[in-house]
């Protein structure tokens, strides 16, 4: 997004006011925002990596700090139901919204109650060549009902509307979850998508899977960290050269027979291909592709594969001349994809452009991992700064591998560069995110889990005394619980284990835990308490607490702050 002229006063933006000094004392420096990904506050036991970890910087945080815990799943982050988890996507947003906007799974779930995305121009173009030709109708998706990137019950809404409006083929290129939903659960998906499509076919519809693999292997990849992972989805998906298999469960169990403990997330890519060993799907000229998964993140750049007229960062070989439609649109700024399906949510102002508009300075850091999370998401999806001149991004590449094999991740250099920013003095107000407790929380390693928060927690030792040195305030949180529950566990409180082996099950998806809130200020500037609100606070609350120690009275239409004057 091209940044805002700052010479321009605040109200020249359409439903912007200028921000108001509050009469209350400003923080004497600068105003720290701490994000522990996926650290939620689970229960006391040994299910839990956070509570089991040596955490001895934040259990005295906790014990001698103002706290609360925060909400950070349902609707109080804009999900459907509060039986939905939440996500980094939906957490960076309600946190730099200051406000809750329905998210991508409630806007789908309403354009598929409604019809409305299948009443679309958009729509009928897709259906048009597979319903009078020889051409194929592609949906390209995360197979999960996790409802993060995807919800199969989108999946199945799609392939009947297909059959409705006369789509004769249609082939389904089932990415594997096994991370935001239990670890070996594919086959569940895969025989449930079986089943469904199996009824189109006694039918006379020519409807079946085409290819797949595991999430982390294949096509999802985010924020460009490696593309090599596009690279074998377009070989599975487009191309139909991926190691070929009769069906999706024959790769699924030769693959867990080949590699013992292999999890779903990890599953190599596969086509299925015919008994003459021909690909049965290939993406070819003519054919309309949908890719269903409604987030961003790991949506774009399999779209830049399909609408890039030209693409360095692998060669596709061919690319199709098909018309390609994501589910949403990715990126608002860069318009990504070109075609989509349902409108993402308009989230308008969020802190970061009323900051940057009153001059404020800031400074936001991260690892390729999470840095769109702290940038990107956190923006209301938009990818640039709203002003050059006052906004430091900087980015902390990750470690290409497996995040159980590192679960230190890049911590310490992330604490590294707050460090250097706090030491500038050139900030008024940081913010960073550290990604282990998500990234190792979801690989179901509990001991590498352990060591996850125990590095993000000798890195709050380094980092609070140089906030106390810049005379600042460092708030610390998190997006979303992860860690904080490590195995699956039954309606009575127990662990489940696994039927042949005993072994507990490992959870590797976020929980529906609410996360902490500590106010570290060792100076304050004047006297303040935890704010009584009528509704339990939620992520979107901390935009006015941030705006609270900034010195500043938060916008009309944010969610207010979570203290106020003693």
């Amino acid at each position: 997004m091209p940044p805002h002229d700052g010479a321009k006063p605040n109200d020249a933006i359409p439903g912007m006011k200028e921000l108001r000094p509050s009469n209350r004392s400003k923080t004497g420096g600068p105003v720290v925002l701490v994000i522990m990904d996926g650290v939620g506050t689970g229960r006391p036991d040994a299910t839990n990596a956070f509570f089991t970890a040596r955490t001895p910087c934040l259990d005295g945080l906790m014990s001698s700090c103002l706290t609360t815990s925060l909400k950070a799943h349902g609707t109080a982050v804009g999900l459907p139901g509060d039986d939905d988890m939440g996500n980094s996507e939906v957490g960076h947003n309600a946190l730099g919204a200051g406000r809750i906007f329905d998210q991508g799974a409630k806007l789908v779930n309403s354009a598929v109650a409604s019809g409305s995305l299948f009443g679309s121009e958009l729509w009928r173009r897709l259906v048009a060549r597979p319903a009078t030709g020889a051409a194929t109708f592609h949906l390209i998706g995360l197979l999960s009902d996790g409802n993060v990137h995807s919800h199969i019950d989108h999946l199945f809404a799609l392939v009947s509307a297909c059959r409705r409006d006369g789509v004769r083929r249609l082939r389904v290129h089932a990415l594997l979850d096994g991370r935001d939903v239990p670890e070996t659960s594919a086959l569940l998906y895969v025989d449930r998508l079986e089943d469904f499509l199996a009824g189109f076919v006694r039918d006379g519809f020519d409807y079946r899977i085409a290819s797949g693999g595991g999430r982390m292997i294949t096509t999802m990849d985010r924020y460009e960290a490696d593309w090599s992972i596009v690279k074998r989805g377009w070989e599975a998906h487009v191309l139909g050269t991926a190691r070929s298999f009769g069906s999706a469960r024959e790769a699924i169990e030769t693959f867990r027979t080949e590699q013992p403990g292999i999890t779903d997330q990890y599953l190599p890519s596969f086509t299925i291909a015919d008994q003459s060993g021909k690909a049965v799907g290939p993406v070819m000229d003519g054919d309309s592709v949908v890719l269903f998964n409604f987030r961003g993140d790991r949506a774009i750049q399999i779209s830049r594969a399909f609408d890039d007229d030209t693409l360095e960062a692998f060669d596709r070989v061919r690319r199709p001349d098909a018309l390609f439609a994501g589910m949403m649109e990715y990126d608002g700024d860069l318009k990504i994809p070109r075609n989509y399906l349902v409108s993402p949510p308009a989230i308008e102002h969020p802190i970061s452009e009323y900051l940057a508009r009153a001059g404020c300075r800031q400074y936001a850091v991260s690892e390729t991992q999470k840095f769109g999370h702290v940038t990107y998401f956190w923006n209301g999806n938009r990818s640039g700064r709203f002003d050059e001149r006052t906004e430091t991004y900087e980015e902390i590449p990750s470690d290409r591998v497996q995040f159980n094999e590192r679960p230190w991740m890049k911590a310490a250099e992330i604490t590294d560069a707050t460090l250097r920013a706090l030491k500038s003095g050139d900030y008024d107000f940081l913010r960073l995110n550290y990604a282990n407790g998500d990234m190792v929380g979801h690989t179901g390693d509990f001991n590498a889990s352990v060591i996850a928060a125990e590095t993000v927690d000798l890195c709050l030792a380094r980092l609070l005394p140089a906030v106390r040195a810049a005379g600042g305030v460092a708030l610390i949180t998190a997006d979303h619980g992860n860690l904080d529950q490590m195995y699956e566990l039954a309606p009575d409180g127990s662990i489940k284990t696994d039927k042949a082996t005993g072994a507990p099950q490992n959870k590797t998806s976020h929980t529906l835990n609410p996360v902490p809130f500590i106010i570290y200020d060792p100076v304050p500037a004047g006297p303040y308490r935890l704010r009584r609100l009528p509704d339990p606070p939620g992520l979107a609350n901390v935009a006015s607490t941030i705006l609270y120690f900034l010195g500043y009275e938060p916008p009309d239409d944010y969610l207010p702050s979570l203290v106020e004057p003693a």
